[in-house]
């Protein structure tokens, strides 16, 4: 791959874990353990002061640590966590509109602590409705906690966002959900909070556990199904249309080179993935076993970055090597990547 851009980085230690194991998660399935300040204090030091040979100061001039990349806010002194974020960080960690839902449903603490961090939105995802929801978290009460978290939010002051998750399933649900959202007066209460509500459609990306949904992958024919005002929506949201079919795809795709796709192009800033055993991937691809570039325990910080800019594991080397044409043996023992329609 091609050397770094930027001297600047970010690491996201994942320090708790996460309520779910959702059925289209690309970080896939990792153990939830609790993990100690002094872990990531560890592993920010590791980075920040990792030199190369040929250099006499360290590599980055500014590497920035989070305390989650699964579901933020699970650990219990979530407050401490986002305060030794701060600390290392030298500023308000950043959020993304991203707030623990399972936490809003059981801590009425926590919407108000949220506002006072500065959260003005906050993004809730749906499957479908109740049955639907809950069998894609893997947990049940999931949807439940979404209609209580969306009420927390706007009793905070906060603008819930609801995004729907694409598939087959939801699709005979779109019009029970809008109801729903008729029901709880949710344009309307998020009118006098200043702002709109914004509910929209997103398909799940074909990487980590979404491998094994895309039998429920919508096709053009489930498309004509959603509703124009959500359709209008999603469209006006995601500032692209929801989908493409595949026979439209397929040729744009075998014309690419040997580079990470260009639909999506490279991160601003290349970055690290660490798991409670320390295992290290990059934000290049999902966190399946042929992206791992090492373990802290076991490797160094230079094993790791060599193993990341010189492809030397297998999912770097595939998108930075191999062509979209000499993809097409593999892929054909993959799923459909796109709509079949």
């Amino acid at each position: 791959m091609p050397p770094f851009r930027s001297r600047k980085t970010w690491l996201a230690l994942d320090m708790a874990g996460c309520p779910n194991r959702c059925r289209h998660c690309w970080l896939g399935f990792h153990p939830n353990r609790m993990m100690a300040e002094q872990d990531l204090r560890r592993v920010v030091a590791l980075f920040r002061n990792w030199t190369r040979a040929s250099e006499t100061v360290p590599f980055f001039e500014r590497v920035d640590a989070m305390t989650w990349w699964r579901e933020p806010d699970f650990a219990d002194n979530y407050r401490a966590l986002y305060d030794l974020e701060r600390e290392l960080n030298g500023e308000r960690p950043k959020r993304f509109e991203l707030f623990s839902v399972w936490r809003l449903a059981r801590d009425e603490s926590y919407a108000p602590w949220a506002k006072t961090v500065g959260t003005r939105a906050c993004q809730i995802t749906f499957f479908g409705t109740e049955e639907t929801t809950d069998w894609f978290h893997r947990r049940k009460g999931a949807f439940h906690d979404n209609l209580l978290a969306t009420e927390r939010l706007l009793d905070a002051g906060i603008v819930p966002r609801w995004q729907l998750i694409f598939t087959k399933k939801i699709v005979p649900e779109l019009g029970d959900l809008l109801k729903i959202v008729d029901r709880m007066r949710l344009r309307e209460r998020t009118a006098s909070l200043g702002g709109q509500f914004v509910i929209f459609l997103h398909t799940p990306c074909p990487d980590g556990e979404a491998w094994n949904i895309e039998h429920l992958r919508p096709t053009i024919n489930d498309l004509t199904k959603v509703p124009a005002e959500l359709k209008e929506c999603s469209e006006r949201h995601l500032g692209a249309p929801i989908g493409e079919a595949e026979g439209s795809l397929v040729p744009k795709i075998m014309e690419e080179k040997p580079v990470f796709p260009s639909a999506y192009g490279y991160p601003e800033l290349l970055s690290f993935y660490v798991t409670s055993q320390l295992d290290v991937f990059s934000n290049m691809g999902d966190l399946s076993p042929w992206w791992k570039l090492g373990n802290l325990n076991q490797d160094g910080v230079g094993s790791i970055i060599d193993r990341f800019e010189n492809d030397k594991v297998p999912g770097l080397h595939v998108i930075h090597n191999v062509s979209a044409a000499d993809k097409t043996v593999w892929a054909a023992e993959k799923p459909a990547l796109v709509c079949s329609e």
